[in-house]
């Protein structure tokens, strides 16, 4: 079994690579010949087809349940649990809604990919105080321009035994600065198809996620964001749990 998810790791980063040299030129493309207004929103459609055929070639269904629940032409503060490098995908194909990430900072320094992150993420270095305050309004300032935003508040992938790891505030603090519904999206199983310990472990499957029903911020302040915290931590445990 070990085997198979190894050789089939290696396969799905092959694949990977192999599609990611393919859609660079086309994310080059978009930022260089659309309207700064119009290129996330072709980008955004550009990432759903990748993430698409990234699962069929890795033999990925993923399968997102209550997608209803989220109005396309609405902006958001989308949360999610973080297992593993497929929920970035999966993050991508969940939804409509044209949004940028919340990336860590060293990603813009890798080649190529640096070019897509510093074009359609908000990066942020953890460790900077003064960056993590700037990156928030950087975030502000993508939903006034009509965006949303993606965040993991976990801040890493979760490698415990526990089904979520302690959450940061950026998020809730973000969702009731900007007063947007947070929008909360748990995914179930995605460190049995790719291990967040081992990168050769992979094997094919259905990837499982549920959205939850939006969660209005209108009228919360700074002293709601624990109350927030736990509203969403409730939402996914019930997911994760049942």
């Amino acid at each position: 079994m070990k085997i198979f998810r190894a050789i089939f790791a290696v396969y799905c980063i092959i694949a990977f690579l192999a599609t990611f040299l393919i859609v660079i030129p086309c994310y080059f493309i978009i930022f260089n010949l659309w309207s700064k207004e119009k290129a996330p929103h072709v980008a955004h459609k550009l990432s759903k087809f990748w993430a698409h055929l990234i699962f069929a070639l890795f033999f990925v269904r993923c399968k997102i349940e209550n997608k209803s629940y989220i109005d396309p032409k609405t902006q958001y503060v989308f949360v999610a649990n973080h297992l593993s490098m497929l929920d970035i995908p999966a993050y991508a194909a969940s939804c409509s809604n044209t949004f940028r990430f919340l990336a860590k900072a060293e990603l813009a320094k890798v080649p190529l990919l640096g070019y897509v992150i510093n074009n359609l993420y908000i990066t942020v270095n953890r460790s900077d105080r003064a960056d993590r305050h700037k990156s928030i309004e950087k975030m502000k300032a993508t939903i006034d321009s009509g965006l949303s935003v993606f965040l993991a508040p976990e801040g890493t992938r979760n490698t415990t035994s526990e089904p979520l790891l302690e959450f940061k505030d950026g998020a809730f603090r973000l969702a009731i600065a900007a007063q947007v519904p947070m929008a909360v999206l748990t995914l179930k199983n995605a460190h049995h198809l790719h291990s967040p310990k081992q990168l050769l472990s992979m094997s094919p499957g259905t990837l499982h996620g549920s959205w939850s029903k939006p969660i209005s911020t209108i009228g919360m302040t700074e002293e709601d964001v624990p109350r927030l915290k736990e509203m969403v931590r409730a939402e996914m445990l019930k997911y994760l749990q049942s």
